[in-house]
């Protein structure tokens, strides 16, 4: 898809117009990452980089959501050209795009924001009088899955270099590292992260191992993944940030843990996803927040617990390093199109991509 990045419009909750009805449970509706469809005519958006895409014949589009909380923002791109939605708490239907030229267009949905700003149902599209939807592009062969924090959800990445990095509408997963290096690849993605996430501690009370494997990424709850349902053929890890700083600067954990269990943590935790996906290629990554700066000790915590894995007989698992570049906020989209260069060049190395 060719990205516009100056056609952005931000639309607030409007009343669309009648015209031709697509439900949800549209079988050429094509959708991604980890959604539930408990209710299929009801799909529920929570993860980050979730998406649904697909082609329709018309001269508009909108888009009716049901939002939980009112805090979410979602990318609709048509054609390349992009609307971003501020989605309003409740069900509102968002007209989007308009005058559209006659003939065969691609659509695209995903969601900027992640399950700190709650749950979207999807409720369908609607099309200008006489439209339709198309068959689906196909589906992407490669797939790849992200375990992370914010910088893997794209936090702030979008904000001013001197300005706040923290507001909702700066955070654009679609323009995140991960999300860049999957499009790179020509792989479908899913972006299992939250921001202010670690292995042994977090600013909230659950960590990355309590949450890996749930459906909802709405908090800390009991839904359950089906790890069956979907395997990646290449899975990054990038974590550690937040413990850095919970850790070394807050110390919150106490007894302070010493380099032995940092390390025993962080393999304990892989060493779950290798269980789960027996064939996939590890990439343990960490970067490119101050973790990573002069002195720190963590990326070789991370290595260290690689090579403990690979001394195991573990061969598909490496370590990558992004590069601290002095930035004190969360990376901007510059530094992700740069840190996702190095990793699509490493996993097509690596993987044989």
């Amino acid at each position: 898809m060719k990205f516009q990045a100056g056609f952005v419009a931000l639309l607030l909750a409007g009343q669309a117009w009648a015209g031709v009805g697509i439900q949800a449970d549209n079988a050429q509706l094509q959708y991604t990452g980890r959604i539930d469809f408990a209710d299929r005519t009801r799909p529920v958006l929570s993860w980050p980089g979730t998406s649904i895409e697909g082609n329709f014949t018309g001269s508009s589009l909108a888009v009716k959501l049901d939002d939980q909380l009112g805090k979410n923002f979602f990318n609709v791109f048509v054609d390349g050209k992009l609307a971003v939605i501020e989605a309003a708490q409740g069900s509102k239907s968002y007209a989007v795009f308009n005058g559209l030229p006659a003939g065969a267009h691609h659509f695209l949905i995903t969601k900027r924001t992640e399950g700190e700003e709650g749950g979207t149902v999807f409720q369908g599209l609607e099309l200008a009088d006489g439209g339709k939807l198309l068959p689906p592009p196909p589906r992407k062969q490669r797939r790849i899955e992200f375990f992370g924090d914010s910088i893997t959800s794209g936090m702030g990445n979008e904000s001013p270099d001197d300005g706040p990095d923290d507001l909702r509408k700066d955070k654009n997963n679609y323009m995140s590292y991960a999300s860049i290096t999957a499009r790179a690849l020509n792989a479908e993605a899913h972006i299992t992260s939250q921001s202010g996430i670690g292995v042994m501690i977090s600013w909230f009370p659950f960590t990355m191992p309590d949450f890996y494997d749930q459906l909802s990424a709405v908090g800390n709850n009991d839904s359950k993944w089906d790890f069956k349902s979907w395997t990646p053929d290449v899975v990054v890890v990038n974590l550690f940030q937040n413990d850095r700083w919970l850790i070394d600067r807050e110390k919150r954990l106490s007894p302070m843990p010493d380099d032995a269990q940092r390390i025993q943590a962080y393999r304990t935790f892989v060493q779950k996803i290798r269980a789960l996906y027996p064939r996939a290629y590890i990439v343990c990554a960490l970067g490119s927040m101050d973790a990573v700066q002069e002195g720190s000790k963590w990326p070789g915590y991370v290595r260290t617990a690689v090579d403990q894995m690979r001394d195991g007989g573990d061969q598909r698992i490496d370590t990558i390093v992004f590069p601290w570049n002095g930035f004190g906020g969360h990376p901007r989209v510059k530094q992700h199109q740069t840190n996702a260069a190095l990793l699509t060049a490493f996993i097509r190395q690596k993987a044989g991509w």
